[in-house]
């Protein structure tokens, strides 16, 4: 019987300890809608995290555009969502999808989320889906430290202030095509495991690669950079599709020659 409780005790006890250290999705989502901040720090984030709020902003938009282009008549629209609390992921892991980005395939709606405030995802895990696409950062934001394991896009998405990736995993393709940094970013020390798109991407204020090591290919086809472009020790494992790239009006072959020999 006593050895039957103190089981019972270890039992309770591990339950405790798992709830404490996991968050639910919903949790941090009705926190945000009540206007919280949300600040958690060595979390597990189980559940998908909508920050476009699909399923409540679909009851609410029911009036759709109509495509001009798409024959066969289908409508969209797109809904944007305003996170207008400061996020803060310190040291976290999320289990399951990290959505600011949803195309509904079968209303024909997409659904987007911007960050007012400061966003930061520091030394996280991101297990399943990171999607950032079209999303606008108004003030800092910061993923440094942070392994994306599966599929992530920041295709374009806007940074208006500062921001980091340093020390950045990218396991999967990543692409930051079109994406715009208006102040200096740095990508210091991360790995690319497989192909990285900057294609068409503009650094307005200068961004940092010293380090950066791109394990296949890296395209950076149209790539403006305005200010420091720091390659220092960037190694790419396969190709890099540079044309057309500009670094402070210059083509990116001649800014190498003259500035890393």
């Amino acid at each position: 019987m006593k050895k039957r409780i103190q089981l019972l005790i270890v039992i309770f006890l591990s339950i405790a300890t798992y709830g404490q250290k996991t968050i639910e999705a919903e949790t941090i989502l009705k926190d945000i809608k009540e206007g919280k901040t949300i600040n958690y720090t060595n979390k597990t984030i189980v559940g998908v995290l909508d920050f476009t709020f699909m399923e409540k902003a679909s009851k609410k938009n029911t009036k759709k555009k109509k495509s001009w282009w798409n024959r066969s008549n289908k409508s969209y629209n797109t809904i944007n969502q305003k996170i207008k609390v400061a996020i803060s992921f310190t040291n976290c892991t999320f289990n399951d999808d990290v959505l600011a980005y949803i195309p509904d395939e079968e209303s024909g709606n997409t659904f987007t989320a911007d960050f007012e405030e400061n966003s930061s995802f520091i030394n996280c895990k991101f297990k399943s889906s990171a999607m950032f696409k079209y999303s606008k950062f108004s003030k800092d934001s910061d993923f440094s430290g942070t392994n994306f394991l599966d599929d992530t896009s920041f295709k374009y998405a806007k940074f208006s202030t500062n921001s980091s990736f340093k020390e950045t995993l990218f396991s999967k393709v990543a692409t930051f095509k079109y994406a715009i940094f208006k102040e200096n970013v740095s990508f210091e020390n991360t790995t690319f495991k497989s192909s990285a798109t900057f294609k068409y991407a503009k650094f307005n204020n200068g961004v940092s690669f010293q380090n950066v090591n791109f394990e296949e290919d890296l395209n950076i086809k149209y790539m403006n950079v305005s200010g420091p472009f720091i390659i220092k020790k960037m190694n790419v494992g396969n190709n890099i599709d540079d044309k057309y790239t500009k670094i402070n009006g210059k083509s990116f072959s001649k800014y190498v020659l003259e500035n890393h020999n």
